[in-house]
């Protein structure tokens, strides 16, 4: 059918794909999405991970054990949030302050919401004694900051945390400059003890790792690449 338009057009509606009268639109269901919060009631069985712990300030290691519980199970909004956490050892000397640690850490896991802060408030700890060096030359400031970083490999394991890895041309950088280095340092005693970086290397600001050296006329990490000069 035609009609004539005999007055100015001054707006307009499309209406091609507004379903009929006599159609009902069909709704999905709803699903009830839940997140973490105090409420939430501890299952009778938990998923979770043990994380071991060696300090060269004890001869006892620490054992690290983050449980965590399904929300949504069983939908497309299925996902892991940690529920609590325990540290065990044999060496008692730590036990008051690490034993609120954890309660607290497991009291924040079931409060709910972005629990990732955490990580960052314990590796900023700082044990005013002086901290230690881990296998292959990492600096770890404080037992506690190792227990962040304990906590931040199981929330990137569960995907709670996003793992920023280095673009080709980063790795490229870094292992053009290791090749450079074996070449100058062919010898194994200018190594450190794992065998990987040079025993006088400096400290990186960056990854906190000792693998800072200098290599044409600037400081370069060979751990993770940053350098003053790129």
């Amino acid at each position: 059918m035609v009609h004539k338009i005999a007055k100015k057009i001054v707006s307009y509606k499309v209406i091609g794909n507004e379903l009929p009268p006599d159609i009902t639109a069909v709704e999905k269901p709803k699903i009830d999405v839940e997140s973490m919060h105090e409420n939430v009631t501890r299952p009778e069985i938990l998923m979770g991970a043990t994380y071991k712990i060696k300090t060269p300030q004890s001869e006892h290691a620490l054992y690290i054990t983050i449980n965590d519980v399904i929300l949504n199970e069983g939908t497309e909004y299925a996902e892991r949030h940690p529920y609590e956490v325990f540290v065990n050892s044999k060496n008692m000397e730590h036990f008051q302050w690490v034993l609120a640690l954890t309660r607290v850490i497991s009291a924040v896991f079931r409060k709910g919401g972005d629990v990732c802060f955490l990580v960052e408030e314990l590796k900023a700890v700082f044990d005013p004694q002086g901290g230690y060096f881990k296998k292959g030359g990492v600096f770890m400031p404080s037992l506690v900051a190792e227990i962040g970083y304990a906590i931040e490999a199981h929330l990137k394991e569960i995907g709670m945390i996003k793992s920023v890895e280095m673009d080709t041309h980063q790795k490229q950088f870094l292992a053009a400059k290791r090749k450079e280095f074996e070449a100058l340092h062919s010898d194994t005693s200018s190594l450190d003890e794992a065998g990987d970086f040079p025993a006088k290397a400096l400290l990186c600001g960056k990854c906190q790792t000792k693998a800072l050296v200098l290599m044409d006329g600037c400081m370069t990490c060979l751990n993770c690449g940053d350098s003053k000069c790129s």
